[in-house]
């Protein structure tokens, strides 16, 4: 038992030793010796004032060989400090403008501020240093964490409202903006309430936590685990604040902290210093305060160790627990590394280290455990849920009721809401890989004003013919148009007769053309190939361009049966006997068709540039709830006297009827269905002006904006868009005759297909009487070879006879055959047998 009490007691000296060899160095401004004031400000009911006390004490402790320091601690009274006469430093949890306040007083002391890392204020106070980073490199390195997972919405929650701007400024170079800003309640007990009220206040699901104390963080995810705030697609991000305390903090709040990703500052827990320290200060902290769990020193009871011994004057080149203390600007001049962690039950683990020269380093960040269990990135923003689904404003007093109709139900304190965007904006939910809760919400404003209110978060969507414009994007973030769009002029029409300088072509197609060329031309040849090999001398040529002359002309002239050549053979009687019918079915309906072309009255603009009547001063009339109006007035420079808004889609036709308006502009899907149900007497004239097309409005950043394009994608794709279109100009159920008669007149232009069977019934005919032709050329020239084979040889024959009866002597008698052989010599001839 003494040997082990030995033992310890060996044990206690050597660490206290160790933790005494920094302060054998006494502080080189002060001689030994020397009486040193330090006043200490500190919030001792709190885990941080609480590490800050025993810190300082046992820095006070190791200096005592050197100097004769008293710390006079006080609990947040700076007032009765600076009273005291000998104050050499003040040392605590002093916030820049109380330091700015101190320093008007008579003779103050330096000061030394063991505060959180805050913004530099705008005219530091002399003397004032403070013991931590500027938060402006936090705040880049919560600003790069936000961009590495593609998060355009946040929601701030502080302590310290002066932090706002600056992390609102370094977001907004990202692309990223702060939904909701939220300052810490006092008391704390308003908590839950305040997180109610932002939740329901927008649909942002990333949580970034700074400047607040460990106390309030302990309440902050208790609350929020209970309100399910901690539950899959959410994110929390904590800044060093809270996560320098994760080393000290109790398992009840590790564990609500869970799937938490936190932003620890650097510092280094290698030396033996820093070992002796916490092995010390553990034991003094256990025996303070026996009722804390976890007596784990953390960076704040480090630097205000440091801060005792700055406050002594010890040199800057001194190697610290928490580093060398160089200060520069007020600030820490150290180098700003971060160590991203992620809590994980009751402890946590690095995934990821950030500097502002290298960025993020590491692989582990696609490898985070979230709140809830969930590996996935989270999407960072709520896409609607049964309690609260996403509220999606619809134009309740749209002209255009085809293509939202709002109907209130008195009876059943109903609403019902209809139409073609309603009709596509829910077949692209159902595209969705997820359910998506939300509920339509009837505006009574204009159009411009409800994409004002989806900017201003009272709506998480705006569904309608919205038109997709470049003013209004800068407020929302628009889909993929779901029908295209152009402005469209809309007039009165007059009638008047078919003027075309080549109307005697229209009745047929320019394939008919062409294939009645090509059977008149092949029917002209059969004819002439059958009559050629019967032998008929009418149709034989001296040359081949006679004879291709013959058979073009012959061509021609059949179809009115005008050729001067006689037909004789039966076969080429047989084709022209059917070309004969064909020529008069098909001459009859062209005869109909060009008749109807000429005789039904064709509708015209009355009105056709808009030149025309922007110089005439003509009175147009708009859509008083458009855009329209504005458009014609600062694009097509249109007279604001000249326009004349319009409040309905029957008071179009009336104003057009009367005269009160010369033209009426629509967006191209509102002017169909102004034609669809008043056919009778309008046309669209004049060019059209390209438009963005209707599509569905978004928060900026919204998630869901990519989803529904993706979704609007595969619906166009499939024609179900083209269907439910139809569907909508169908219902219009518009007749008229005069529109018809025209439209029938202009749709009667007849083509190869009706006609199809007579030309099948002639090509089997020409087919015939080609084959039948080529037999007899055929049969002609074989009779004709073989005659002249027999000619030949006969020929031959006669001239061999003669030719051996000339020279050989050769005689042919009718019974026997003798050859007489002859010599002939100069002197005598001789013959022998």
């Amino acid at each position: 038992m003494h040997t082990l009490h030995l033992l310890l007691f060996v044990s206690c000296w050597l660490v206290e030793s160790t933790i005494s060899l920094k302060s054998m160095v006494c502080p080189e401004l002060q001689p030994r010796g020397a009486n040193v004031s330090v006043g200490v400000i500190i919030d001792g009911s709190s885990r941080i004032g609480k590490e800050q006390k025993i810190a300082m004490s046992m820095a006070a402790k190791d200096l005592s060989h050197c100097l004769n320091l008293v710390l006079h601690i006080k609990d947040l009274h700076a007032l009765n400090l600076i009273n005291h006469e000998h104050i050499d430093t003040i040392i605590g949890t002093l916030t820049p403008e109380q330091a700015a306040f101190l320093s008007h007083l008579k003779n103050p002391p330096p000061i030394i501020s063991l505060s959180p890392a805050a913004s530099p204020p705008p005219q530091p106070p002399p003397s004032f240093n403070q013991m931590t980073l500027p938060a402006a490199h936090q705040i880049r390195c919560i600003a790069s964490l936000i961009a590495h997972f593609h998060w355009k919405n946040l929601i701030s929650i502080s302590q310290d409202p002066t932090l706002f701007l600056p992390l609102s400024r370094a977001l907004h170079a990202l692309d990223i903006s702060i939904d909701l800003h939220a300052t810490a309640p006092v008391p704390h007990a308003s908590i839950e309430s305040e997180l109610l009220k932002v939740i329901g206040a927008t649909n942002s699901r990333i949580f970034v936590v700074m400047h607040c104390s460990y106390e309030f963080a302990a309440i902050l995810f208790e609350k929020a685990r209970v309100l399910g705030l901690l539950e899959k697609g959410f994110v929390w991000i904590v800044a060093d604040e809270i996560s320098n305390l994760l080393d000290s903090a109790d398992s009840s709040l590790l564990l609500n902290m869970e799937g938490v990703l936190a932003i620890k500052s650097d510092y280094s827990t290698n030396h033996n210093n820093f070992k002796a320290f916490k092995s010390k200060f553990k034991r003094k902290y256990e025996s303070s305060f026996p009722s804390e769990e976890n007596p784990t020193p953390s960076i704040y009871a480090l630097r205000a160790y440091d801060a005792v011994f700055a406050g002594a004057g010890a040199g800057e080149d001194s190697e610290f627990l928490s580093g060398k203390l160089i200060f520069k600007n007020g600030f820490l001049s150290q180098k700003p590394v971060f160590h991203i962690v992620n809590v994980i039950g009751k402890s946590y683990r690095e995934v990821a280290v950030w500097s502002p020269e290298l960025g993020f380093s590491g692989d582990q960040l696609h490898s985070i455990f979230w709140p809830g269990g969930e590996r996935s990135v989270p999407k960072g923003w709520s896409l609607g849920s049964r309690e609260r689904p996403l509220r999606i404003g619809v134009p309740a007093r749209g002209m255009f009721n085809q293509f939202v109709k709002v109907t209130y139900d008195s009876g059943r304190n109903s609403t019902r809401i209809t139409g073609f965007s309603i009709e596509v904006f829910e077949a692209a939910v159902k595209k969705l890989a997820y359910d998506l809760h939300y509920e339509l919400v009837p505006f009574n404003g204009s159009y411009d004003e409800m994409v004002a209110q989806v900017h201003n978060k009272s709506f998480d969507a705006a569904v309608g013919d919205t038109e997709i414009m470049a003013t209004r994007y800068v407020y929302v973030e628009f889909s993929q148009p779901y029908i295209e769009s152009g402005l469209v002029m809309v007039v009165t029409v007059k009638p008047g007769l078919k003027d075309s300088k080549f109307i005697a072509l229209n009745p047929f197609t320019k394939m008919m053309w062409l294939q009645l060329a090509a059977v008149s031309t092949t029917t002209g040849f059969v004819i002439w190939l059958s009559e050629f090999a019967a032998g008929n001398d009418q149709f034989t040529g001296n040359s081949i361009l006679q004879t291709i002359c013959s058979i073009l002309w012959l061509s021609v002239t059949i179809i009115s049966l005008s050729q001067r050549e006689n037909i004789k053979n039966p076969t080429s009687k047989l084709v022209l006997a059917v070309w004969i019918c064909v020529t008069f079915v098909v001459g009859a309906s062209f005869t109909a068709v060009l008749s109807s072309m000429m005789t039904v009255p064709r509708l015209e603009p009355s009105v056709r540039e808009i030149d025309v009547l922007r110089n005439s001063n003509a009175a147009v009339g708009c859509n008083a709830n458009s855009f329209i109006c504005g458009y014609l007035i600062n694009v097509l420079n249109f007279k604001p006297n000249n326009i004349k808004p319009i409040n309905s889609i029957d008071e179009y036709s009336r104003a057009l009827d009367n005269g009160e308006i010369k033209a009426a502009f629509f967006v191209a899907p509102h002017a169909k269905v102004f034609l669809a149900k008043y056919c009778n007497g309008y046309i669209a004239s004049g060019p059209s002006f390209k438009l963005g097309g209707f599509g569905f409005a978004f928060q900026k950043g919204s998630p869901l904006a990519i989803d529904i394009s993706e979704a609007i994608l595969k619906v166009s794709q499939s024609g179900h868009v083209d269907t439910l279109e139809q569907n909508m100009l169908h219902h219009s159920n518009c007749t008229s005759s005069l529109a018809s008669s025209q439209e029938a007149a202009d749709d009667i232009r007849l083509g190869p297909g009706p006609f199809s069977g007579l030309f099948l019934i002639l090509g089997c005919i020409l087919g015939f009487a080609f084959a039948v032709a080529v037999v007899r050329l055929a049969r002609a020239r074989w009779t004709s070879f073989l005659d002249a084979v027999w000619a030949s040889m006969v020929v031959i024959r006669e001239c061999c006879a003669r030719f051996g009866s000339t020279y050989f002597g050769v005689r042919r008698d009718t019974n026997s055959v003798r050859v007489i052989y002859v010599t002939s010599t100069s002197d005598e001839t001789s013959v022998s047998t």
